[in-house]
């Protein structure tokens, strides 16, 4: 592996050459070609991540392309071999399967010595992703310490909660009643966030003397809904909030009080739907919506008290991790070299895992 590597680090830096200019440049088969291949394009978040970097590689110099995989892993597979084979010589890869390490290492083969930069959606749990990194020199990850957004929603939730009890508290009862809306059914980030959104506001409701949350339908045992195309979608989200007003509602006293949202794209949903009802608009009732992402709607929606808060997930500050890791990787850096390189206090070298790279999160209320 070590001898492998030594290889690929000579040919990239022979590339780098070409860049600043010195004899002939008319042979471009040793030119930087990066693809980055997308889980999903309509991804609300991703967009702006997308948005982004396709600006922070043009700077740097590093040709590029994007490839959708339709939320479809063996296309993402298929979409990685072709490049590949046509010439691409670095991946940039936002994989379908979030927290399948077999999957990252069938990506890391097929790669063979081209470098592989995972970002945004988690290749493993429980260390299974650190031993695929430290296995594989030539593979990293940047993306977040995913349970980050779920304790800091869940404390943002249950201080806005003990601040605004009665006012929550539609029906009087002195429970507060809650939806929650869940991305993707087996994405670590989802599974983090439905859970952490909840217990981490439930203890802060605890400790305020406060009886905790109650899901707002006894006979869903999972306690939220998700989407079941796992697009973290406002669609999927205004369509369940319409279905729970037909049972749910004001004037049978059983209204839902509060929705906690994975993302910024399902909160967006949740509002449509509550304001279509006359609610969270024109001064009239509020309830609350949480998300995650700090999406340019959501911000909005936020700043005109149509929806509470959000957690900042720093798209501009993801994309710029992966495009100066992707252009030292370029000049000849290993990736745990190009991620010790990031001088930045929005990023940070997991504790774990030198070949993996967290991008701060930020609470947004108004």
């Amino acid at each position: 592996m070590q001898k492998k590597l030594m290889a690929l680090l000579l040919c990239l830096a022979m590339t780098a050459a070409l860049f600043v200019g010195c004899g002939k440049t008319d042979d471009k088969k040793d030119e930087v070609k990066a693809t980055v291949f997308w889980y999903e394009e309509s991804d609300v978040y991703l967009s702006s991540v997308r948005t982004a970097l396709n600006k922070e590689l043009e700077a740097a110099g590093i040709k590029y392309d994007n490839q959708f995989a339709g939320n479809d892993q063996a296309k993402q597979i298929d979409q990685i071999k072709t490049a590949i084979a046509g010439g691409t010589n670095l991946l940039i890869v936002n994989i379908v399967t979030s927290g399948a390490p077999d999957t990252a290492q069938d990506i890391i083969d097929a790669a063979g010595d081209i470098p592989v930069i995972f970002f945004n959606r988690a290749i493993g749990t429980d260390g299974s992703d650190v031993k695929v990194l430290k296995d594989n020199e030539t593979a990293c990850f940047i993306g977040t310490d995913a349970p980050e957004a779920g304790h800091m929603q869940g404390k943002m939730i249950g201080d806005y909660i003990v601040a605004n009890f009665a006012t929550v508290d539609k029906n009087g009862d002195g429970v507060i009643s809650y939806a929650m809306m869940k991305g993707q059914e087996g994405n670590v980030e989802a599974e983090y966030r439905t859970q952490y959104g909840v217990e981490d506001a439930n203890a802060i409701l605890k400790a305020a003397g406060k009886a905790e949350l109650k899901y707002f339908d006894a006979n869903n045992k999972d306690c939220y809904q998700v989407d079941q195309d796992g697009a973290w979608s406002a669609k999927a989200a205004k369509e369940y909030m319409e279905t729970n007003f037909v049972t749910y509602n004001e004037a049978s006293n059983n209204m839902i009080e509060l929705v906690i949202c994975n993302n910024d794209g399902m909160a967006e949903g949740v509002v449509a739907a509550l304001q279509d009802k006359g609610y969270n608009k024109d001064g009239g009732h509020v309830v609350p919506v949480f998300g995650v992402d700090a999406t340019e709607n959501a911000v909005a929606l936020i700043n005109e008290g149509a929806m509470i808060g959000t957690v900042k997930q720093d798209a501009e500050g993801m994309a710029a991790a992966i495009a100066n890791t992707a252009k030292a990787i370029a000049g000849g850096s290993t990736p745990v070299a190009a991620l010790a390189g990031l001088k930045d206090d929005r990023f940070s070298v997991a504790k774990d895992c030198d070949s993996k790279l967290f991008v701060a999160y930020a609470p947004y209320t108004k």
